[in-house]
């Protein structure tokens, strides 16, 4: 059984539950501490080097993606401009009320603390989480955005390539999920735009525009890399045995 490890206890450094986790797979790197929007996360993945060489190609010669990546750092947090009643509402929150921290899905652009895997075709890539509840993200890289979508919490993505860069375009999201520990919140008009690009073997750099007009003054600018991984993603159920509310009191 894994048990649910809270982000906020990796960030605070905490071991109970950590301790009693199963050893990964032989050979596999332990689970990474990342950033999500905010300084979460344990800063032993500030000093992840990915290893060298150049990035893979698809047959096509578009960038392959495709790998077992850990959890991204954060190196630009940017800086979001609320609108008056995001902002009341950000400083009312408690970290107890936040719905990851009850396994529910973490959303985009937010990411758990544990590893992630791209599976890339020329027409759809994937994203498998091993954190949370054990999710997944698809992008579709062949049609545009689908009309009248129903709001879900990880939206409709669409990718197309700019140069090396695959630039995914998300829409559809529901107002649930919030963007990080410090519970920044959003509205259906949110809008995602992310651009992955893979400088070489083993680094992965992600640029994230968030947009949202009815809960910010201006687009929120975030920069994040990620780091391959030796190793695979295991299962990982947020439900068993969940850590996460007997440590999330008040803020």
């Amino acid at each position: 059984m894994k048990f649910r490890m809270s982000i906020l206890a990796l960030a605070c450094g905490a071991t109970g539950a950590l301790a009693q986790t199963p050893a990964r797979a032989p050979g596999a790197l332990p689970p990474p501490g990342g950033s999500i929007v905010g300084p979460e996360g344990n800063p032993l993945n500030n000093r992840r080097v990915g290893p060298s060489g150049p990035a893979p190609k698809m047959p096509d010669g578009k960038p392959d993606l495709s790998g077992v990546w850990f959890s991204p750092r954060t190196t630009d947090p940017g800086k979001p401009m609320m609108l008056p009643w995001a902002e009341t509402l950000t400083k009312q929150r408690n970290s107890k009320d936040d719905p990851e921290a009850h396994c529910l899905p973490a959303g985009v652009p937010r990411m758990n603390p544990f590893p992630w895997k791209i599976l890339q075709t020329d027409k759809l890539l994937v994203m498998l989480f091993e954190g949370n509840i054990h999710t997944y993200r698809q992008v579709f890289l062949d049609r545009g955005h689908s009309k009248d979508l129903e709001p879900t919490w990880y939206g409709e993505s669409v990718g197309s390539w700019d140069g090396d860069s695959l630039v995914v375009d998300t829409i559809g999201f529901n107002d649930k999920f919030w963007f990080d520990f410090a519970g920044h919140p959003h509205t259906e008009q949110l809008h995602v735009i992310e651009r992955y690009r893979r400088r070489d073997l083993g680094n992965l750099d992600i640029d994230i525009t968030i947009i949202d007009p009815g809960a910010y003054t201006e687009p929120w600018k975030i920069k994040r890399t990620s780091t391959l991984m030796n190793g695979e993603i295991q299962e990982y159920i947020c439900n068993e045995n969940n850590q996460d509310v007997e440590h999330l009191v008040g803020r």
